[in-house]
């Protein structure tokens, strides 16, 4: 069996099994959709959720690999397509640092923003006001601790290299963005 061979270290079984199963998860996914998303998107889910199937059979319960990987996928799919609903972390994930350069000039956005408004002054002008209230809405409700880990969140960093750059533990990394999300969240709603 090809999931006994990948797990004795035949890594060309997990090609096969992957190539081989495609079709699956091409058709679980292909039933599907999410709004605003690619449908590779989920074929990618699906893919993950193929592997997942590899790595969790167990021939021993009696079932065949065949039902069990169907399964997995479909459940992977459905997961990501929940989770893209929720829009969860939205606040976070859909954010633009406001301070890095992000072109050749080295201008930041704002700057760029306001280069190519130049000739509104009443949405250059609004913009540097919603700029200024969000800024405001940090320093006033964000802690010292929560504004340090948002600005690592949003240079890019992991969980983990967050904590270790402020000499915290990943879970206090975690219910920091917690509560930064649900602040923001409040702010939004304002």
């Amino acid at each position: 069996m090809l999931v006994q061979s990948f797990r004795d270290g035949d890594k060309s079984a997990l090609d096969v099994l992957l190539a081989r199963f495609k079709p699956l998860v091409k058709a679980r996914a292909k039933a599907y959709y999410v709004a605003g998303g690619d449908p590779e998107d989920l074929i990618q889910e699906g893919m993950i959720g193929l592997y997942k199937a590899v790595l969790d059979f167990n021939a021993a319960r009696g079932g065949n690999f065949a039902s069990f990987a169907s399964l997995c996928v479909t459940r992977q799919v459905q997961t990501a397509i929940k989770t893209a609903g929720r829009q969860k972390h939205s606040p976070l994930n859909e954010s633009l640092s406001l301070d890095n350069s992000d072109d050749e000039r080295g201008e930041s956005f704002m700057e760029n923003l306001a280069a190519s408004r130049e000739n509104n002054p009443e949405v250059l002008f609004l913009g540097r006001e919603s700029l200024r209230e969000t800024e405001d809405f940090i320093r006033e409700n964000l802690t010292e601790m929560e504004r340090d880990v948002l600005t690592l969140h949003l240079d890019g960093n992991s969980h983990r290299e967050i904590a270790e750059h402020l000499g915290k533990n990943k879970k206090s990394v975690d219910n920091t963005l917690q509560r930064i999300r649900k602040k923001l969240g409040l702010f939004n709603k304002i």
